[in-house]
């Protein structure tokens, strides 16, 4: 069989041409991939709750963050906490910020702590200067005006200008500052105030000992809801001092009770603690101050 060189020679070229095809397309890099720059230009980003593109809404209070008065709620937070921290009752938080579940606040949400000035107690003008209405009582009658009396005739040449007795000063109430407390248990005392680490007493005893309230008060908080305290009490003396009592076996006081100085509120124990004690904490405007400014030497 005959075949022709020309036919020959074509055939291994186009066969040549094929190979070095198939090499170039075996060696060649696989593209890559930019999924960070391409994505992030191409689609929009999701917001948290999984809507792409949705607006993100403000916490609330958001616009009152930072201001006095007001608390931005951090992780871990509880009202009862916020309360303790702030010196208020949490129920009275509550009210303030309209919550009607106490137990559902967020991180971030700014809740008022301070109670809120009623309009005809004051107005806070742009200058930060705090005016207080002028009511009618306030305000003297005019007297009608009458013609004058001829004065009568001096005596001597001498006239003697006496002037009108003033009365001495009421004395100041005393201060909220000038809280006279007791003792709230008997027995000795096993740590003492440390800011950092111990914000109060640790006071031993038995259990079932009794644990008496410090100084009159009324009770902001009575149960178990608050980490690290086990069974714990709460009283709000005045708008200044809050005190606690925690690790009791008993509690003997509701919430919103008013309690008399050395009233027993609580038997003491050693709930969520390593033993039985009392842990007692003096808090002025909710930052815990050492209990010996206040407690009497014994």
């Amino acid at each position: 069989m005959f075949v022709s060189r020309g036919l020959v020679v074509g055939f291994t070229v186009a066969v040549a041409g094929l190979m070095l095809s198939g090499c170039g397309t075996r060696m060649s890099k696989a593209p890559v991939e930019d999924r960070g720059t391409s994505a992030s230009a191409s689609a929009p980003a999701a917001q948290p709750g999984g809507v792409v593109g949705a607006a993100i809404k403000p916490l609330p209070g958001a616009e009152n963050a930072g201001k006095p008065g007001y608390y931005t709620v951090k992780p871990g937070d509880t009202l009862i906490r916020i309360g303790l921290e702030s010196g208020q009752s949490w129920k009275d938080i509550a009210r303030w910020n309209n919550l009607e579940n106490a137990n559902l606040i967020e991180v971030g949400q700014v809740l008022r702590v301070a109670q809120p000035l009623a309009p005809s107690q004051a107005v806070a003008s742009d200058t930060g200067v705090v005016t207080r209405p002028v009511t009618s009582s306030a305000l003297a009658p005019i007297a009608p005006a009458s013609t004058p009396k001829p004065a009568a005739p001096a005596a001597s040449s001498t006239v003697v200008a006496v002037a009108p007795a003033t009365p001495a000063p009421a004395p100041a109430p005393a201060g909220e500052d000038d809280m006279a407390f007791i003792w709230p248990a008997s027995g000795s005392l096993i740590a003492g105030f440390d800011e950092a680490r111990n914000k109060g007493y640790d006071i031993a005893g038995k259990a079932g000992e009794p644990v008496l309230a410090a100084a009159e008060g009324r009770v902001v908080y009575a149960g178990a809801g608050l980490r690290g305290y086990g069974n714990l009490v709460i009283l709000k003396h005045n708008n200044t001092f809050l005190t606690a009592y925690a690790h009791n076996q008993t509690l003997l006081v509701k919430e919103d009770q008013a309690v008399r100085k050395g009233q027993k509120i609580a038997e003491m124990g050693n709930t969520d603690a390593d033993r039985v004690k009392l842990h007692f904490e003096i808090r002025r405007q909710g930052k815990p101050v050492d209990p010996s400014r206040y407690l009497p030497v014994r």
